[in-house]
């Protein structure tokens, strides 16, 4: 019997714990389109060794401009507003990544622009992660 109990305590910790080492948590978030529906952007925020990672993709619907994602991530360090830009000047879909330390939250913003910078179109801010969601 105890043999028993001993066998009992050492294997539920390793049943309990293998589930939630192999899926790592990831947040998915839903397209969001620039204001004249002619870019979008989607994509997914997961764990990472050192905080966070977000992979995207830009879609470009006309020949003409660029696509752009703009993402804003605020620091849990001192909490400070960081922005990175990615764009996609060819019609179809492109993609990226972005890693991030330790963050309070990351927001997205989708705009129609050129090869230097978005100059217009854009959509409203939208939230992708927020801490403790």
């Amino acid at each position: 019997m105890r043999l028993l109990a001993l066998l009992t305590a050492i294997a539920l910790p390793l049943t309990v714990a293998a589930p939630a080492a192999a899926t790592p948590a990831i947040w998915k978030w839903r397209t969001v389109h620039s204001a004249d529906g002619m870019a979008s952007a989607w994509g997914k925020v997961a764990i990472s060794q050192s905080g966070y990672v977000v992979y995207g993709n830009v879609e470009d619907t006309r020949g003409r401009g660029c696509a752009w994602a703009v993402l804003r991530a605020q620091s849990a360090r001192n909490g400070s507003w960081k922005t990175h830009g990615y764009y996609n000047c060819t019609p179809g879909t492109g993609t990226f990544r972005k890693d991030y330390g330790g963050v309070l939250q990351i927001k997205v913003q989708v705009c129609r622009g050129d090869k230097k910078r978005p100059t217009g179109e854009c959509s409203k801010w939208k939230s992708i992660f927020t801490t403790g969601m």
